[in-house]
């Protein structure tokens, strides 16, 4: 697989996880045309956690749709470990993300029926080296309530045993968008705890969508979005721990 001019490709260890380039999403509905993405560039390095900051509208959920697999762009690539996500099938990339990649959104969709021990393990059944389900919780300091279900949990609860359903497989990329968004700072700062922790403890290279800047201090990177465009990088020299948030 050849990678064309423009595009530099990861090498094998050199730390680049994912790589986009030249990024576009075009979406149309009749004679309406929406520019979500406009040539972004983009690395996420091994272990990273980096944010996504910007207004709605402004193409950060496009690009971690078509970073994880969920959405195809209009045009550019996207290469994870070497292997070429633009060019895959359909079935390709399902593999790519049951495999590779773990999602949490801003609800949480629990099946309500199912303890939070028994929603993890539809996650770790079709895994291939999964966290047991009682770790994966505890991971996320919600091993006293394995055996509760969805409506006997609280919203940041919830939201903690969706994380560790996501991570219970051990994903390569952690995708969250707008996690904290249906929560109060306090139940908030614990979600971001629980992905703080997976970050740290699992070495999984994190993705985080948000509108609230006061979050962007606990990430390595932050990327500042504008229009379908990365309009800022910053590196934080130093990474504030997700329980001296305050907003």
């Amino acid at each position: 697989m050849t990678a064309p001019p423009n595009m530099s490709r990861p090498q094998p260890g050199d730390g680049t996880v994912l790589a986009a380039r030249g990024l576009t999403k075009v979406y149309r509905t009749g004679d309406v045309t929406v520019d979500a993405l406009r040539g972004v560039d983009l690395d996420l390095q091994a272990s990273e956690l980096i944010i996504l900051l910007g207004p709605s509208g402004s193409g950060k959920s496009t690009l971690l749709n078509i970073l994880g697999g969920l959405d195809r762009p209009t045009g550019g690539q996207v290469v994870f470990l070497g292997e070429e996500l633009t060019a895959f099938d359909d079935a390709a990339l399902t593999r790519y993300r049951r495999d590779h990649v773990g999602f949490v959104f801003q609800f949480y969709n629990l099946i309500p029926s199912l303890t939070a021990e028994e929603n993890v393990s539809l996650v770790t059944e079709i895994a291939k080296d999964p966290l047991a389900p009682a770790d994966a919780l505890g991971l996320v300091g919600l091993g006293e309530r394995r055996r509760h279900f969805p409506a006997q949990l609280s919203g940041g609860e919830q939201q903690r045993v969706a994380i560790a359903r996501a991570i219970a497989k051990r994903p390569d990329v952690l995708m969250c968008d707008e996690p904290t968004g249906a929560l109060d700072s306090q139940t908030g700062i614990l979600v971001l705890e629980a992905i703080e922790r997976v970050n740290r403890e699992l070495g999984t290279t994190t993705a985080l969508i948000t509108h609230n800047a006061v979050i962007a201090d606990m990430a390595d990177r932050v990327l500042s979005f504008a229009d379908g465009t990365i309009a800022d990088v910053r590196t934080n020299p130093h990474r504030r721990a997700a329980r001296a948030l305050d907003w």
